[in-house]
């Protein structure tokens, strides 16, 4: 899953002020003499603070170093989306290695790996940007990239399914976590008339990684097994860790350029700068627009049922196709078309007025459920595949919108607090949907079940995001009246205060002439 970087371009952009010149007529800070010398030099500090006050924000450089930074952004959305995609491979690995004939809920128990680990992703969004705000993107992409190493790592030596509840579960998505969130802010630093691009190029390298992950997986759990190809993914992270140092802070004026160049260097993690948490750290008067609040409960519902596939698939297909080679294509076929469904639907978003831009997420949803539905009813791989691109493209779909949608509903300045909750939210069904899935396979014998459950959620949800455009134009209707009424009296009191002033102008020359 992957958010768009319009709340990048919201924060990005205000992050970095370059100095503005000073007020005019404002007179200069006297010259400091030699008992006042610290009280002049607090002085000139609040006439240069008064300066760039009022100073436009700094323009992105569109280029440069910005390229370097995209390309690791890529990379992360690619590592850390790529690994959870592909977790269906590591699932039935997992209960190879870990399960036993005499435990009829090990489905269940193993499910709860990988989909809490996706869920703690976007579980901790809505903390990991007050950090990034507070400490900045670098400082929190790297450690989060040393955590999720840390947490990989540890998964590596476990003995029971148990503690990959906490290695796997907790320690590697919350690393994920911290270090995809700055990924996501940086790019509005460095970006602004190509962001559209950038952000394209970014969200596709998760969609390379859930193509070619997969095949890797297969190829190194049939030859090291599966401990050995948790510990050849930390390499992946060990990279996420360097590439996480590419995230340079543009500079906001000449006298922090030079403080940074006689500080540590350019690439210093840790300095003596005071961090400043920002005045308001959770906005929850987003949730007063009723068409954003209809829009946070509209999506969670609908993925109750969206990351039974990832996980799921692959055992399901071991069962159903047993003679079948390549089982892994399922998954390549979701990340091809996901890629796809990103470019286009992105695309056609814009083309698309409003808030109207809501019915393509609903259109994403009915295809999502009906596919999921469909995927017992396929006896021949080859229809599997079919539903498998046809899914994979309006899951591209969803996840294009996200950002769009958000702006139109709450506005440039809230979108960032927006998609984060909104991604907080999405994580309890995507970390509750696929063990609920287990279990039944684990009490019924198939996924057959499971599957055709999992396609409800989605046109629920769908239907009642149908509901945010009529909820949205009303909104708009009554504020449109309550400004004209506002307008209208204000008018006619400048009637009247005229009218008023003209009298007494009468009587004062009526008065003089009698």
């Amino acid at each position: 899953m992957v958010p768009s970087q319009e709340s990048a371009a919201a924060r990005g952009t205000s992050e970095a002020q370059p100095p503005g010149p000073a007020p005019m007529g404002a007179a200069p800070p006297p010259d400091p003499g030699p008992s006042d010398g610290s009280e002049a030099a607090a002085e000139k500090v609040e006439v240069e603070l008064a300066g760039s006050a009022g100073a436009e924000p700094r323009e992105p450089p569109e280029g440069g170093w910005g390229w370097l930074v995209m390309l690791a952004a890529m990379w992360c959305n690619g590592s850390v989306f790529g690994i959870q995609n592909a977790c269906g491979v590591l699932f039935v690995s997992m209960l190879k290695t870990f399960g036993s004939k005499d435990d009829d809920k090990m489905v269940f128990k193993t499910a709860w790996v990988g989909s809490l680990s996706m869920g703690m992703i976007f579980f901790c969004c809505p903390i990991v940007s007050v950090f990034t705000d507070i400490f900045g993107c670098r400082r929190t992409a790297v450690v989060g990239a040393a955590v999720g190493f840390i947490g990989l790592m540890s998964s590596s030596f476990v003995s029971s399914i148990e503690p990959l509840y906490f290695t796997y579960g907790i320690i590697f998505a919350c690393g994920c976590s911290f270090a995809y969130q700055p990924s996501l802010v940086i790019l509005g630093h460095y970006f602004k008339k190509r962001l559209g691009l950038v952000n394209g190029i970014v969200t596709a390298g998760s969609s390379v990684f859930t193509i070619l992950l997969p095949f890797l997986l297969r190829v190194l759990i049939d030859h090291v097994g599966l401990f050995h190809t948790l510990r050849v993914l930390c390499i992946f992270m060990f990279v996420l860790f360097l590439a996480g140092f590419t995230y340079r802070p543009l500079t906001s004026s000449a006298k922090d350029k030079e403080s940074g160049s006689k500080g540590s260097g350019r690439f210093a993690l840790f300095s003596r700068r005071k961090f400043t948490p920002p005045n308001r750290i959770f906005n929850f008067a987003i949730f007063k627009v009723t068409a954003y609040a209809v829009w946070a409960a509209g999506i969670p519902l609908a993925l109750f049922g969206y990351f039974v596939p990832y996980v799921h698939l692959v055992k399901h297909v071991n069962e159903r196709f047993q003679d079948q080679e390549n089982k892994e294509v399922v998954l390549m076929c979701i990340g091809i078309t996901s890629g796809v469904g990103r470019l286009l639907f992105g695309r056609l978003a814009d083309y698309v007025p409003g808030v109207k831009k809501v019915y393509l997420q609903v259109l994403s949803f009915l295809f999502i459920g009906l596919m999921s539905m469909m995927i017992p009813l396929c006896s021949v791989f080859g229809a599997l595949i079919a539903v498998c691109l046809i899914m994979g493209l309006f899951d591209g779909c969803f996840i294009s919108i996200m950002a769009p949608i958000a702006f139109e509903l709450v506005g440039p300045q809230d979108v960032s607090q927006a998609i984060g909750f909104l991604l907080g939210f999405m994580s309890i069904p995507m970390t509750v949907g696929p063990p609920i899935a287990g279990l039944l396979r684990d009490k019924l014998g198939s996924y057959d079940v499971a599957f055709y459950l999992a396609g409800i959620p989605p046109l629920l949800g769908g239907a009642v995001l149908c509901f945010i455009p009529w909820i949205h134009s009303k909104k708009q209707r009554e504020i449109s009246k309550t400004t004209a009424g506002e307008k209208s009296e204000k008018m006619l009191e400048n009637q009247n205060s005229l009218l008023s002033s003209s009298s007494g102008i009468f009587k004062k020359e009526y008065d003089s002439i009698i």
